[in-house]
């Protein structure tokens, strides 16, 4: 019989809208199965959970090869925030909410949002700066104690 999952860690490095979503539509999927999740933000990905820049994320057009886009040309002026509207579009006609409503529903669903001590101390921020369903700062042992029996997944 196979073994079912009952418990996952995602972890969250990247700030951009590429970067971050793949683990937010992870996590609530699992909330959606009755399964356990946390997201673990770490590096620049603690962009989705900051209080001033979760509202300007963009998709990453420079060396994307999954945009089939030149790298030179995802390096010009204008491109990626023209790129991340369009992006925004489409998600929008799928139903796939915004990066700050995506991340208050997840958060609502009983998913806990953690924030990487090393990488909070490495830029200088506080928990001022983090958005309110963010439950701690922690530790990567912490983070690894918190995932015991669990998957832990990488994005």
């Amino acid at each position: 019989m196979p073994q079912t999952i009952e418990k996952v860690s995602i972890v969250i490095s990247k700030g951009s809208l590429d970067g971050i979503y793949p683990g937010l539509i992870l996590a609530n999927g699992a909330r959606a199965e009755g399964i356990d999740a946390d997201l673990f933000f770490t590096f620049f990905g603690l962009d989705a959970i900051h209080r001033r820049r979760q509202q300007h994320i963009k998709l990453a057009t420079v060396g994307n090869p999954g945009l089939h886009l030149a790298t030179w040309l995802g390096g010009i002026p204008g491109i990626s925030s023209a790129m991340t509207r369009y992006m925004g579009r489409r998600m929008q006609k799928l139903d796939i909410p915004p990066l700050p409503e995506f991340i208050e529903m997840i958060a609502d669903t009983g998913a806990g949002l953690y924030a990487c001590l090393a990488s909070v101390d490495l830029f200088g921020l506080d928990r001022r700066d983090l958005i309110e369903q963010v439950q701690g700062i922690i530790t990567v042992g912490e983070f690894f104690q918190r995932s015991a029996g669990g998957e832990i997944i990488f994005t």
